[in-house]
């Protein structure tokens, strides 16, 4: 089970850090990704991280602004979100993938938290 938090209201430039909290049973080699979703846009990817090595990818749009990371101690993964733009709002959603692979493709990720807002206002 996963569970995205953190989104809210910000302005342009401003920062938002999002968490998402992994239970259940997992393996101890999974990836977890971020991925949102703008009103009339398809779901696109934003990070991923894997859980073992945390090893890193992001997407374009978001590099040098968005940094992803983890703490295995406490099973969560987080993205922290600097000089946020207008054109990043939208309802984030945290996955798993049960491979090893940093997918930026929705279907291969297993499992999905519900989403968390975003709204950054100009």
């Amino acid at each position: 089970q996963l569970q995205a938090s953190g989104g809210g209201l910000v302005q342009a430039g401003g920062s938002l850090r999002l968490s998402c909290a992994a239970s259940g049973r997992t393996s101890s080699s999974y990836v977890v990704g971020w991925f949102r979703q703008a009103p009339g846009k398809e779901r696109e990817f934003v990070a991923a991280i894997s859980r073992i090595s945390g090893s890193t990818h992001y997407a374009d749009s978001v590099k040098g602004r968005f940094t992803i990371s983890r703490d295995n101690a406490k099973n969560m993964v987080y993205l922290q979100m600097n000089s946020l733009k207008p054109e990043d709002t939208a309802v984030y959603y945290c996955a798993l993938d049960l491979s090893s692979l940093l997918s930026t493709t929705p279907r291969r990720y297993d499992y999905w938290g519900q989403g968390t807002q975003v709204t950054v206002s100009s």
